[in-house]
């Protein structure tokens, strides 16, 4: 008989605990951690019904008491090291899959710890005393119900899902927990009169093909009968890279627009490069203040990695997803997929000499040139050493630069099963907020 050997640990509400793990003041009152747009927030926060990706100003027309603090961007990677060196105490299997959460598989692992529920609870233990932090955790014996697990336990609780018990456990939880399932998909589901994940999975197979497409039918269809064969695998090629910025309401100028949208695909583009890395397909995400958001892609023949390329489609893709749209905008995200190591370039014939998306072009191959001397300054330097006069002389204002740099060197912006969405938002989301 299979054991649940799959854990799923998240740290509770993380950014806003560290804040009042550095700051007791902070403790048991609303606070959150916000730059224009609310990061994160307590529990007591969301009481109030404040939620990561509002608004400042409805945060604080919500809880006129609210505490906002800015964050402390390096504490928070330092402590997540800590967490996770602890989980690898336990067990090398470890997947993380952002700051503040990860997979474990602890079979291997029993003779010595005890049973999988038995480490989950020492690793709390350990988590709680060595870093001060609470981290929640699901048991189950695959990746998906362990994730729905800690969910449910949240917040500082612990869920064990035996074998043979996972579909009486999960099948009267609401859909929304499942992960891949987002407002559009949630909202199609609805219209069918599903809302658990037992009337999920009491659909025929073929109905939900058909409203969800075959591919996100068939995958959260077998999600909810408990079918999903995934290891726990110690490290995860990225789908895309990608980059995302959440501001305040001063400025919806295009002129602003076009300088978030530029610090994005810098950051996306000098990731590409720093991996030897080009992509052919580039995303960019617009989500407005009622909370839709509309994404919009585009495929070029040959992989591009400079900024100057994935900025110029970024623009032409945000100009088409806020099109007759008249809501304000309060998130824009860049990411760059079919990704593949970076190809050496045949130069074109002249027709398209000065279109810095064809990466065959000989204005292509100058920024190309240019910007691989920005890399090797920038690695000697700094990252703020140069760049355009937007990217390293900007206003930061409303945007969380240093938390999105902290994320990005955590994880990697992956494509969601939704087509509206991607599946980890690290730059206003911190898992937490998914109880």
């Amino acid at each position: 008989m299979s054991i649940a050997g799959i854990l799923h640990v998240d740290l509770d509400a993380f950014y806003a605990s560290v804040e009042q793990l550095l700051n007791p003041e902070l403790r048991d009152i609303p606070m959150a951690v916000s730059g224009g747009a609310i990061l994160a927030c307590s529990y007591e926060a969301k009481a109030y019904g404040i939620s990561a990706g509002m608004a400042e100003s409805t945060a604080l027309r919500k809880c006129p008491n609210l505490a906002i603090v800015p964050g402390h961007f390096e504490e928070y990677s330092k402590l997540s090291d800590a967490v996770f060196a602890i989980c690898r105490d336990f067990t090398p299997e470890l997947e993380q899959i952002s700051i503040d959460e990860a997979f474990l598989d602890v079979t291997g692992s029993v003779h010595i710890f005890g049973s999988p529920g038995e480490i989950a609870r020492q690793l709390r233990v350990r988590v709680r005393e060595e870093v001060e932090l609470n981290i929640s955790a699901g048991v189950a014996t695959t990746k998906f119900l362990a994730k729905i697990a800690s969910q449910v336990a949240k917040p500082d609780g612990l869920i064990v899902v035996e074998p043979g018990a996972e579909l009486a456990f999960m099948h009267p939880l609401p859909v929304s927990l499942m992960w891949g399932v987002g407002p559009v998909t949630e909202k199609k589901l609805s219209e069918l009169g599903v809302r658990t994940i037992g009337e999920l999975a009491a659909l025929p197979r073929p109905t939900a093909n058909t409203r969800l497409g075959v591919g996100a039918g068939d995958h959260l269809w077998a999600l909810a009968h408990n079918e999903d064969s995934r290891p726990v695998t110690r490290s995860r090629r990225a789908k895309s890279i990608g980059a995302q910025s959440a501001f305040g309401a001063k400025d919806q100028s295009w002129e602003r627009f076009s300088e978030v949208l530029l610090k994005l695909s810098d950051r996306v583009a000098s990731r590409l490069r720093a991996k030897d890395r080009a992509g052919r397909t580039v995303t960019v995400r617009v989500r407005f203040a009622g909370m839709t958001s509309v994404t919009r892609s585009h495929t070029v023949r040959q992989p591009i990695a400079t900024t100057a390329a994935i900025h110029q489609l970024a623009m032409e893709l945000a100009r088409d997803g806020t099109e007759m749209r008249d809501e304000r905008v309060n998130l824009l995200g860049v990411s760059v997929s079919n990704v593949e190591v970076a190809p050496a370039i045949q130069l074109e014939l002249g027709f398209e000499a000065g279109d810095v998306t064809n990466a065959g072009s000989t204005a292509s191959d100058a920024r190309t040139q240019l910007e691989a001397s920005i890399d090797d300054l920038r690695s000697r330097f700094g990252s703020a050493a140069v760049g355009s006069a937007t990217t390293v002389l900007g206003d930061h204002e409303y945007t969380t630069d240093a938390f999105r740099e902290l994320v990005e060197k955590k994880e990697e912006v992956l494509e969601s099963v939704d087509g509206d969405e991607f599946t980890r938002e690290p730059v206003i989301e911190d898992g937490s907020d998914s109880e």
